[in-house]
């Protein structure tokens, strides 16, 4: 039988938009009459989201007896039929219901379908969806039997979040993340749902999907937080598998991983009550984090698990998640720059470039040792700036250039890329590292730039070190202020560039991107901006998408150069953009945005990282100081563009 599409597919019900007269869309593949091959066996896939695990969905179908599967919806069309049939194979029929309309689940044609299933896999989309249409309804009680009585049921991402039997709802109209959970579990947006489905092995169970991909432990700990101060159930735990991973749990209730390297799915076990309270941010002291690798075994009766491939115990205070533990084979990364415009090879002596070369070091130094110890993107990109802060080579910090009065000015940004959130600062004239006070506008304001007098005074407020001003002269720059002061020109007009006597600090920005152990992206620049700037100018660097950006699952940037035009390209917004959009490799997009910049005028470089911790490294100018490391690579340095690019 091929492809058909049946029961009042373009009818409308009720006058509703998109709902059907008979409240679904049903769509089959295959013979519905034959008989079913093999036998039928219990079980529960349990997968993440993203592309199917071959290995766990052909073990689903053979649990079914590679005979007939109900697939269920609420959205989509029958495409999972298709996949079932042609790409996992040995499925006798599928049969896919797409609901758009409650009354779906108390439809006999439905009912009877599931009742007589091989198998049932539940579909992604919009968990509130399932919720609405299928709580309290025959479709549910359907379920349930038919799990009870021995045939296995699947889910991915939504259609596995509601297979626990404490349900996240998502029922706001939104997905809850991380952070925001943290700060109040108990609070309307983590919207849990009880009394849905009750499966075998699931009685305590919050499920999670996607997990590491979009940094959802912290909102699962929130989820089991809520569920033990909120319900009688005192055990629950939490369950999270990663994208592309499956977990797949036989009769007996023996779960094993399936995936690709690197996917796990993660046991959260707190120990004793959450101290939660509404509107206040989670405490909890101990929470057990285990990693279910290719070669454990969770017994989903006793949640004990062998040949764990991690484990630790992890902490919740006042909302911020610590300790968490890490994969043994979880790679980091950390690339930096010190600015570009480098001379060419010969105009800068040899004891300079050794010295350039072991501020870089140092620089990675600092990031990388954040990161090998298990720490945070956020925390590596902030040390590894600071470093170059406080290195009066580099045109930031100590060691930033003079603007036309013959004063310091300086500019920082920072993004956190696990949570979109950033902080920056502009014309700051007292405060020792401005990437701290970047990082403070973040983390304890609800703005995103703060500049001059009022950003001073928000960083000493917050306790950052604040200097004299006379703490950011050296020689060496006001040298070149005075060489620029005789020429009496524009601070806008190339000439500033050509009176500057050392041509490898033309535009000496400082910048890091990092990559942790946990998949999160962040990146930091900080600058002292161009010698003889005016009228309170600011380039790309405290600028959010121009400057600086990251976001998880995408990129991390940091650019150094003519600002304005790295402003008028969206710089860092569009070397992500590409990635996302146009499936470059991080190398390809950032080179593209460089020559972007090059049509219209510019020059200058950027440092890039994808997702997976690859570095790209892009620039138009002689050249840029800059280097990488990685928990692959040893630090590896640069400064001259016909240099051999440096790569984790």
């Amino acid at each position: 039988m091929g492809l058909i599409t049946v029961a009042g597919a373009l009818a409308l019900a009720s006058g509703a938009a998109g709902a059907s007269e008979a409240g679904y869309t049903r769509y089959v593949i295959g013979d519905l009459a034959a008989p079913t091959p093999a036998k039928v066996a219990p079980g529960l896939l349990l997968a993440g989201g993203g592309e199917w695990d071959s290995d766990a969905f052909r073990w689903f179908v053979a649990q079914a007896g590679h005979g007939h599967i109900v697939v269920l919806r609420a959205s989509g069309a029958g495409d999972a039929g298709d996949e079932f049939m042609h790409s996992i194979g040995g499925v006798t029929s599928v049969e896919t219901f797409v609901f758009d309309d409650r009354k779906a689940a108390s439809d006999p044609a439905v009912l009877a379908a599931v009742a007589k299933a091989d198998g049932v896999y539940i579909a992604g989309g919009d968990q509130a969806r399932y919720v609405r249409f299928w709580q309290g309804t025959p479709l549910a009680t359907a379920l349930d039997r038919l799990a009870a009585s021995g045939h296995p049921i699947g889910g991915t991402s939504a259609g596995l979040a509601i297979l626990g039997a404490h349900v996240y709802g998502a029922m706001d109209g939104g997905s809850a993340t991380s952070g925001p959970a943290l700060r109040d579990p108990l609070g309307e947006g983590v919207t849990m749902v009880e009394d849905f489905l009750h499966l075998p092995r699931m009685d305590h169970v919050v499920t999670d999907t996607h997990f590491t991909r979009r940094d959802r432990l912290g909102r699962l700990i929130a989820f089991v937080a809520k569920t033990r101060a909120t319900t009688a159930d005192k055990a629950a735990v939490g369950l999270g598998v990663d994208e592309g991973a499956s977990l797949i749990v036989d009769g007996a209730g023996k779960a094993r991983l399936k995936g690709p390297a690197g996917t796990y799915a993660w046991l959260v076990q707190p120990v004793g009550a959450p101290g939660a309270k509404p509107g206040q941010p989670l405490d909890w002291p101990a929470i057990k984090v285990t990693g279910i690798g290719p070669d454990s075994v969770l017994d989903l009766g006793t949640l004990a698990v062998t040949a764990p491939a991690f484990a630790g115990t992890a902490s919740v205070k006042q909302g911020k998640l610590a300790g968490v533990p890490y994969p043994a084979d979880a790679g980091w990364s950390l690339a930096i720059h010190g600015g570009a415009g480098a001379a060419p090879r010969g105009e800068t002596t040899p004891a300079e470039d050794a010295s350039y070369r072991a501020g870089l070091k140092a620089a990675l130094a600092a990031g990388s040792a954040v990161l090998k110890a298990g720490g945070s993107s956020l925390d590596a990109v902030e040390a590894a700036v600071r470093v170059m802060e406080d290195d009066p080579q580099f045109n930031a910090g100590r060691g930033a250039v003079f603007d036309a009065e013959g004063k310091n000015q300086l500019d920082a940004a920072i993004m956190d890329g696990s949570t979109g959130e950033a902080g920056a600062v502009a014309a700051l004239t007292t405060t020792k590292n401005p990437i701290r006070a970047a990082r403070a506008v973040m983390e304890h304001s609800r703005h995103v730039l703060l500049a001059g007098a009022g950003a001073d005074q928000f960083a000493r407020e917050q306790g950052i070190e604040q200097v004299d001003p006379k703490y950011f002269f050296t020689q060496k720059r006001w040298n070149d202020y005075l060489e620029w002061k005789k020429e009496h020109v524009s601070a806008l007009s190339p000439r500033v560039l050509d009176a500057t006597p050392r041509p490898e600090h033309r535009y000496g920005t400082v910048g890091a991107v990092a990559r942790d152990v946990h998949g999160h992206l962040a990146a930091a620049t900080s600058t002292g901006g161009l010698t003889g700037k005016r009228w309170g100018r600011i380039g790309d660097s405290p600028l959010i998408g121009a400057g600086t950006y990251a976001i998880d699952g995408n990129c991390a940037v940091s650019a150094t150069g003519t600002g304005e035009y790295f402003i008028r390209q969206s710089a860092g917004r569009q070397v992500c953009d590409r990635i996302a959009w146009r499936d470059e490799k991080v190398g390809e997009a950032a080179q593209d945005t460089i020559d972007e910049i090059a049509e219209i005028g510019g020059d200058g470089g950027l440092i890039a990282m994808d997702r997976d911790g690859h570095v790209g490294f892009a620039l138009n100018t002689a050249g840029m100081f800059r280097g990488s490391i990685s928990s692959k690579q040893a630090p590896e340095v640069a400064i001259y563009a016909d240099e051999k690019p440096v790569h984790p």
